[in-house]
């Protein structure tokens, strides 16, 4: 009598996990084979989630040919002192802001492009 696929199926939908994760280790020992491998090369499979990037960075890249306005624009986005802000622009390319929303990213990226900056948003 030979089984078929709806009976595996059947016996299969009534395991409890513990029992499944043994069948599979079974099923990798008798045939020699990896459940990882085959999950990954199996055709039509779904593809992985990719997470959508939820925090951003504001690099400034390079200060341009108006330094004095990056300064006041990196003093008003960071709070820093004239003195702090300065030294942050001199030691481009630095981190402006980190961890910072998309929408707060593109705002700041903008401000530093007008005053004459190169920016990445990373």
């Amino acid at each position: 009598m030979a089984i078929s696929k709806q009976d595996i199926l059947d016996a299969v939908g009534a395991m409890t996990v513990m029992e499944l994760n043994d069948l599979v280790k079974a099923f990798e020992e008798k045939f020699g084979v990896s459940a990882a491998s085959m999950a990954v090369a199996a055709p039509g499979a779904a593809a992985p989630v990719v997470e959508e990037q939820t925090e951003f960075t504001v690099v400034l890249a390079g200060i341009g040919e108006k330094k004095v306005e990056v300064i006041k624009v990196v003093r008003a986005a960071t709070g820093l002192g004239l003195k702090e802000a300065k030294d942050l622009v001199d030691s481009a390319p630095k981190a402006v802001k980190e961890a910072i929303s998309k929408a707060d990213a593109e705002a700041l990226r903008k401000l530093l492009e007008d005053a004459g900056a190169k920016v990445e948003v990373k």
